[in-house]
């Protein structure tokens, strides 16, 4: 990149740091139990309700204990279970004419990021009736108040229900886009960990990997705080600790927890300290050939960091004391590649690939522009990369055997 971008790039990132701490962020109440929010419905009067889910779940029979929930307490509850891998505006819209059809006054989101993406993006589309998807993508653009909003996460990983954004596919163009702003926060938030239960254990893997790609990027990036350093740090410890556990016994309830917390705490700190190049090349991947998001970060976040070098060395080195692969005697460079060495051996162990299969050669350049226009300037990295610089990274991830 040359020096005109990276001073713009910088520039505007130091900008948008110094107005972090007046941005009006702020978290959702939690619940501990999914059968608590009834009481929180009729509290408020509320007597129809949006359930934003996908049909694996639905078929699974995942929301069978809500749905009989709701109709013995005279609530109605129209559901949507066509929620995609990576959500489409076609979904956004077939939703919110569920809603309006239905007189819907509150939206519940059932499910991983997916689910609670749609969701986000369907409050946003009833709060401006007159614009489409594409026209609220990017930053501060749904100003107004979103319907009550209650993220229900079956998977411990996108950290969704705490966050700030949304991400959509448009399925015509083959591009993935962000909508960021305050009001797509949810309300609240249920941290149950009985729905995390039967959640597969590549799912379990990947989700998980994919908190652990918030918190390093969150970490590594040059917009921290103190707050975001510290639950980077604690939800580092979590996912390491917990990961494996819950991966090869999914019934394991503290393991389920504290992957529930470690992903709402990786929520909290991505959002107030962004992301980097992972998750841009991801979105990329995910737009172009619908590729999950957990699996690209997980492939991703070895390669991208290493690529970084000593940029981020200190900062890896930090995580990986925290994550209790590395000490406090090693150098930067010795405890920043210890960590990304149990990065890969984590990845691994948990039957992650190291290659992603379906990527084109001819694809390459127009996905490194959507990744190099979502990144720059906004996200705060430790290496400015351009968009030549970017289409390495798909090189490397690409399996062509």
């Amino acid at each position: 990149m040359n020096i005109i971008s990276k001073a713009y790039c910088r520039i505007f990132q130091f900008c948008f740091h110094l107005a972090l701490p007046i941005l009006p962020y702020r978290e959702p109440k939690i619940y501990k139990n999914v059968a608590d929010i009834v009481k929180l419905l009729k509290k408020n009067k509320v007597q129809s309700v949006l359930l934003v889910t996908d049909s694996g779940l639905r078929s699974s029979g995942s929301t069978v204990f809500l749905e009989n929930l709701f109709k013995k307490n005279n609530i109605h509850l129209a559901v949507y279970d066509k929620t995609c891998a990576n959500p489409t505006v076609y979904n956004v819209e077939e939703a919110r004419n569920v809603y309006i059809e239905k007189k819907c006054k509150c939206i519940i989101a059932f499910g991983g990021g997916s689910s609670m993406d749609c969701a986000k993006a369907v409050g946003a589309r009833i709060a401006y009736p007159k614009r489409q998807v594409n026209q609220l993508k990017g930053l501060l653009k749904v100003l107004r108040k979103i319907p009550v909003l209650i993220a229900i996460p079956t998977t411990a990983g996108t950290g969704s229900e705490v966050t700030i954004t949304a991400v959509i596919t448009d399925d015509k163009k083959k591009h993935k886009y962000t909508m960021n702003n305050f009001t797509l926060i949810p309300s609240y938030a249920v941290l149950d960990p009985k729905v995390t239960y039967t959640l597969p254990p590549h799912l379990t893997a990947t989700t998980g990997m994919d908190a652990l790609t918030h918190v390093v990027e969150a970490y590594i990036g040059k917009s921290t705080s103190k707050e975001t350093r510290r639950l980077s740090l604690e939800a580092t410890k979590l996912i390491f600790e917990n990961i494996e556990i819950a991966y090869k016994d999914g019934m394991n309830r503290l393991a389920r927890e504290n992957m529930l917390i470690a992903a709402y705490k990786a929520g909290i700190a991505f959002s107030k300290s962004y992301v980097g190049y992972i998750h841009a090349v991801a979105h990329s991947l995910g737009g172009q050939y619908n590729i999950p998001h957990g699996l690209a970060n997980s492939v991703l976040m070895p390669i991208v960091l290493k690529e970084y070098g000593k940029s981020a060395y200190k900062k890896l080195h930090e995580l990986g004391i925290a994550a209790g692969v590395a000490n406090k005697k090693d150098t930067y460079e010795v405890g920043a590649k210890k960590f990304i060495r149990a990065i890969i051996e984590l990845n691994k162990r948990m039957d992650i690939p190291e290659k992603l299969d379906g990527i084109k050669k001819r694809d390459i350049p127009i996905m490194a522009k959507h990744a190099a226009k979502e990144a720059n300037p906004l996200y705060p990295v430790p290496k400015l990369m351009n968009k030549k610089e970017l289409e390495q990274f798909y090189y490397k991830v690409a399996d062509w055997r």
